[in-house]
């Protein structure tokens, strides 16, 4: 067989984080590109730069500001426990928080270009319609945008399912909790398991080039010649 149980195991793992932390990133970003794209506010530059930041980060280092905030002794970590909730750090919701903040780039940058690249005259036109504003951002705008739609959210499904730094500074690598694909391919070769490596690393190249290949096909799809 060439995937053990554990491997398995890990795979639907990484298939549930990437599934839940695609969906919250996608509620979350679709205002967020939206006011990013329309607001003449002054702290749309800070905003937009705190969006884009995990894009030069290392993941380690946004893995372990992450891990003391939401620590015993940090601020996020003292609220949750007075909560009763306990800490998030080395859990799986930790591990979709921290996932939502590092792959939240690529679900608002695809919107953001699409909303900017709209303008706001569809907007106008179906406000004079007597469209209000929440109706025309769902009939009008998110349809004119579902190509950049469809491609936020297969970035932040595949940069979730490939994240390995901020995975491992979060979460560890706990067996059923919060070992993942990525973190399951460092236990192997660390136990010197060549072979299983060989079948979940080559399992993410097959991955990997899928989605670049989707993501080609559909901008060619939606491009239109100028």
């Amino acid at each position: 067989m060439p995937f053990t149980a554990e491997s398995l195991q890990a795979i639907w793992l990484t298939l549930q984080l990437a599934s839940l932390t695609t969906a919250l990133l996608l509620l979350l970003a679709m205002p967020l590109a939206w006011w990013l794209a329309h607001t003449a506010s002054r702290w749309r530059a800070p905003v937009s730069a705190l969006v884009t930041l995990p894009l030069v980060l290392p993941p380690t280092v946004l893995g372990f500001y992450l891990l003391v905030l939401m620590g015993p002794q940090g601020p996020v970590g003292q609220f949750t426990q007075a909560l009763g909730w306990g800490t998030l750090t080395f859990t799986f919701t930790g591990l979709v928080i921290g996932s939502m903040i590092f792959s939240l780039p690529f679900a608002v940058q695809p919107l953001q270009h699409a909303f900017e690249a709209m303008g706001s005259r569809p907007m106008e036109v179906a406000a004079t319609l007597g469209a209000r504003p929440w109706d025309a951002f769902m009939t009008v705008a998110l349809p004119m945008a579902r190509p950049s739609l469809i491609t936020a959210a297969v970035l932040a499904f595949a940069h979730t399912v490939g994240e390995f730094g901020l995975v491992l500074m979060m979460g560890g690598n706990i067996p059923g909790k919060t070992r993942v694909v990525s973190t399951q391919i460092y236990g192997h070769v660390e136990a010197m398991e060549y072979a299983q490596a060989h079948w979940l690393a080559a399992s993410m190249l097959v991955f990997s080039f899928g989605v670049l290949l989707v993501l080609g096909l559909l901008h060619r799809r939606t491009a239109r010649p100028r």
